[in-house]
């Protein structure tokens, strides 16, 4: 089986081009292909395929074989992908995936090569039962968690993923993020569990993130988390309705909720890393 290794802002993720491979197991493949020690190694692995509503779909799967709804960082390689390898080249691709249809702005060198993309997300949900979280106000904004003997306070978005936002005053480069974003994960308030973010604001427009993603762990980025921490920002009085950087450990990502149409837009790089064969069987 012929694959792509890409990143994007560190997230990195195995491809595999189903317009021409077929995938009998993703779940099993998933778990194989993300073993940093006896895989290919990856934060999970992403099916390229053909779709009957958009240009192409993208299927998503983290390391331990469970299907995530969507990933910002993944999506903008699935456009780079099939932009400068011609399967869809258009300045602007769509890619069904199941947080629905998402469409990818593609800027170019002057090689025609895919550098910046981006991603119109579509609105942010903020609506607890739909996010889902439980809880009895919606917006949820002050959901209380607790563990160690310390409390935090989280915001909750969902970017077609549920996430809970929380703004911490320490700085997140020294933060215990696996020691608390374990337990914050599987917390009885998330029914389909959460992607936990720990944020520094550094002024209103530059927030510094570190992330952990259910079922996978810590990254060096996440997409959709980066979105729904500048929605939390921006609900919170925190941030503006204007472009925000915001800073991981993979890099940099600028996002904007804007006013006129209620979609939030994400601007980053992705980058191939290289191509290779992996037997399975």
């Amino acid at each position: 089986m012929r694959f792509t290794k890409m990143q994007g802002c560190g997230n990195d993720y195995v491809y595999i081009n189903c317009f021409e491979e077929t995938v009998k197991s993703p779940e099993q493949l998933a778990k194989a292909v993300s073993d940093r020690h006896f895989g290919i190694g990856s934060d999970g692995l992403v099916l390229i395929c053909p779709s009957s509503v958009a240009d192409c779909c993208m299927h998503m799967y983290n390391p331990d074989g469970s299907e995530s709804e969507m990933c910002g960082n993944a999506i903008r390689c699935v456009a780079k992908y099939v932009y400068d390898r011609n399967i869809v080249h258009k300045s602007s691709v769509t890619v069904e995936t199941l947080a629905g249809i998402k469409t990818i702005a593609v800027t170019t060198d002057d090689k025609d090569i895919a550098r910046t993309l981006t991603v119109d997300m579509g609105e942010p949900i903020v609506e607890a039962a739909q996010v889902p979280v439980v809880a009895d106000v919606s917006p949820v904004k002050d959901l209380k968690l607790s563990a160690y003997g310390r409390e935090f306070t989280a915001t909750c978005v969902s970017m077609g993923n549920p996430h809970a936002v929380i703004f911490i005053d320490e700085d997140v480069t020294d933060f215990d993020v696996e020691k608390y974003g374990k337990v914050f994960e599987v917390d009885e308030h998330f029914p389909r569990k959460a992607n936990i973010e720990f944020v520094n604001v550094i002024s209103p427009e530059h927030l510094k993130m570190r992330v952990w993603e259910r079922g996978t762990g810590e990254t060096l980025a996440c997409g959709t988390g980066t979105c729904a921490t500048v929605a939390a920002a921006c609900l919170n009085g925190i941030s503006p309705r204007k472009p925000v950087t915001v800073d991981l450990l993979g890099g940099q990502l600028t996002i904007e909720w804007k006013e006129s149409d209620g979609h939030i837009y994400m601007t980053g790089p992705a980058e191939f890393t290289f191509d290779g064969e992996y037997y399975y069987g």
